[in-house]
């Protein structure tokens, strides 16, 4: 999870984008004590110098389209979206993991416990 300190200079720096200004480490410390942000003061510095020569603008697009780092993974042993009429496959696998779910809790109400 991102930090307190990380989060001001990333919304710093969208600010200044957003408004057409350069990105530089006095512009982000100057927008992080107007919004009362305790920051250290190596960050401004930081994102200022990660973000020199890069365009901003490409990298926001980058940033959710498909196959870039910040992509969100598959959920574990979905193996992404279904092909077309692949989705049938996937609901019996449900249904399947359901059954045993059932019958597991049927187990348990057999009429005695562990400690009786």
């Amino acid at each position: 999870m991102a930090s307190t300190s990380e989060l001001a200079c990333v919304y710093s720096a969208l600010i200044l984008h957003d408004d057409g200004i350069a990105i530089t480490a006095e512009k982000i410390e100057k927008l992080i004590k107007a919004a009362k942000v305790d920051v250290e003061p190596f960050w401004p510095g930081l994102f200022a110098k990660a973000l020199e020569g890069h365009s901003l603008e490409s990298l926001i697009q980058s940033a959710g389209a498909p196959g870039a780092g910040g992509a969100a993974a598959p959920a574990a042993g979905g193996g992404g979206a279904p092909a077309a009429g692949g989705g049938d496959e996937a609901k019996e696998e449900e249904k399947k993991e359901e059954k045993k779910d059932e019958s597991e809790e049927s187990d348990d109400d057999m009429g005695f416990g562990l400690f009786d």
